[in-house]
Parts: C-alpha cells; sequence; structure tokens
C-alpha cells in the first residue's frame, strides 16, 4: 500500500548534522560508537542461555555476551540504544501521522511473495552482519567516521550489490 499524499521529510543536511552529532555525543559519552547488531546479540544470547545455560557456557560467542560488566546481557547499552530507537521511530511516525497498517508491494509481486523475500533478504543482512563484525549502523556510522578502511569497504559493497540487483528487483515495483 503506498501513501497516496506525501509527508514532509527532514531536511536530509539538518538530519545528517543532527546524525553526527549524535554519534559525536556517542563516542564522548560511551567511549564507542553506534551499532544494533551487538545489541540484538546481546538479546539472543540473553534467550539461548535461558534455554539451554550449557551450550551457551561451551559457545565462546554466547558466553562473550553473558559476561557483561552489569551482569545481565540486557543491560547491555546496545539493547537499550535499539529499545530507543524503537520507540523513538514510532513516535515519530505518530506525530508526522505516517503509521499505517500495510504491506509496501508493487503491482507484480503477491503478499506472499514480498513477505518471503524480505525475510530472505533479512536474513541474509543478519548473518552478512554477524561476519562483516557489525551492521550497517555500525560500519557505516561508526567504522566510516573513523576512517576504517573495511567499513567503507563494506559501504561501498553495499551499494555496489544493491545496483546491481536494483534491475532484477525494480520490474516487481513497477
Amino acid at each position: 500500500m503506498i501513501q497516496s499524499e506525501s509527508k514532509k521529510y527532514w531536511n536530509p543536511y539538518v538530519a545528517g548534522v543532527g546524525l553526527g552529532l549524535t554519534l559525536l555525543a556517542v563516542f564522548v559519552i560511551m567511549g564507542r560508537g553506534l551499532g544494533a547488531s551487538g545489541g540484538f546479540t546481546s538479546f539472543v544470547s540473553f534467550i539461548v542461555n535461558v534455554i539451554s545455560p550449557s551450550h551457551t557456557e561451551s559457545n565462546s560467542m554466547y558466553s562473550a555476551y553473558l559476561q557483561n560488566p552489569l551482569g545481565h546481557p540486557l543491560a547491555d547499552w546496545l539493547v537499550i540504544e535499539i529499545v530507543g530507537v524503537t520507540i523513538g521511530g514510532f513516535l515519530s511516525g505518530l506525530f508526522s501521522k505516517r503509521i499505517f497498517l500495510g504491506i509496501d508491494k508493487g503491482e507484480r509481486i503477491t503478499f506472499k511473495s514480498r513477505l518471503i523475500l524480505a525475510f530472505i533478504g533479512g536474513t541474509m543482512m543478519g548473518f552478512a552482519a554477524k561476519i562483516a563484525r557489525g551492521c550497517t549502523s555500525g560500519q557505516a556510522l561508526t567504522g566510516g567516521a573513523l576512517l576504517n578502511l573495511g567499513s567503507w569497504i563494506f559501504m561501498i559493497s553495499i551499494f555496489a550489490g544493491a545496483y546491481a540487483l536494483a534491475y532484477f528487483v525494480r520490474k516487481q515495483w513497477i
């Protein structure tokens, strides 16, 4: 479902400056940059530990996330960041009257196919974020701001991959 009336968005330059100041504040206050995949991994580690504590103890990735200095993996500030981003995004949509229930799709694709492709794409991005040791927010914002070569290669690859696939995917949206 595509909205018929256009809603006013923030000026991208103002939003970019705001994002830059947010990143700077996070560096100053927390001593590290933004990112979401670490928070999700903390949450997953907590859930796996509830289900099978012996598995998390024997798995170095899970056990590393469970050794939070505050004693609980959900106390990780990245988990709180994700909660804040979710609430902030919802409030932003609510105040700008952009919240609606629906599935965006083109005329040539079914709802089921759209949901399957979205699930596959999200799964691939999550897997890639683990391999790359950071999601797009962590790699692009934090790594890019630190002039990390790997982060720049990651983002160039994301854009190149999107442009390469656009020809095939675009037909579903027309």
